[in-house]
């Protein structure tokens, strides 16, 4: 059975990565999500994909330069699908507290080795407190990021998110420790998803919005799909 991730709540429905977002995709019965995560000033897992607040709020600026109060009051509404409330950024904490997912994909986006231990640890602390640990991937298209997972938090299982067949993703998932693989869906020929379910990794292929594609690849036998329409792909895939 091909599993439904919810791509940064229900993407294409609702505005992005905020927590009415990630109600859609529950309303829709998908329990599964993926989101991205920076760190505000103060050491808060924010919600939010850009390292910059430019396109999905009104604001300038970085997330890093700002504390975690002021980033809960910006409405990350612009750039999304039409939606009449404003919609705040949200804390990683506030959706662990107001969302029941049975896994969550928690893709870092940071690069610098400082920053990626401090987030790794700081996603440790969080899912410890609200009992998660068995729910979370830390997934992350950085080495530095999966280097400070597998040794910072080894019992928190890793992805690599792959989106590009030169650097052999298998290889580096394999080098990690990585239990998922998140693969841009350009790259997952059959023989590239059966060889690395064969080592073992959940194949979860993104972004899949086409009913056809869903399909496809789900008779391809991927592990799971991430998408901006988690209603369209219960309806397509969900009763396979």
């Amino acid at each position: 059975m091909t599993l439904i991730y919810g791509h940064r709540g229900a993407k294409g429905e609702a505005p992005e990565n905020t927590l009415t977002s990630f109600q859609r995709c529950l309303e829709h019965g998908v329990k599964r999500c993926e989101l991205d995560l920076h760190l505000s000033s103060d050491g808060e897992l924010m919600v939010i994909h850009d390292p910059t607040l430019k396109r999905t709020t009104e604001r300038r600026g970085k997330v890093i330069e700002q504390t975690a109060a002021d980033l809960v009051t910006l409405d990350a509404r612009k750039g999304g699908p039409g939606w009449i409330t404003p919609c705040p950024i949200p804390t990683l904490e506030t959706l662990f507290q107001e969302c029941q997912f049975e896994h969550w994909q928690l893709e870092v986006k940071v690069a610098s080795r400082n920053r990626a231990t401090t987030t790794v640890l700081a996603i440790r602390e969080l899912a410890q407190r609200y009992g998660l640990m068995d729910k979370v991937t830390i997934t992350s298209s950085s080495r530095e990021v999966l280097r400070a997972a597998q040794h910072f938090t080894p019992d928190i299982s890793r992805g690599l998110v792959a989106e590009y067949a030169w650097l052999d993703p298998l290889k580096v998932a394999q080098n990690y420790g990585c239990e998922f693989l998140a693969l841009n869906w350009t790259l997952c020929s059959p023989e590239r998803l059966q060889k690395a379910q064969r080592q073992g990794l959940h194949v979860s292929v993104w972004t899949v919005n086409d009913a056809a594609l869903m399909r496809r690849l789900a008779d391809f036998g991927v592990d799971s799909l991430i998408t901006d329409f988690p209603g369209l792909a219960s309806a397509t895939i969900g009763n396979r």
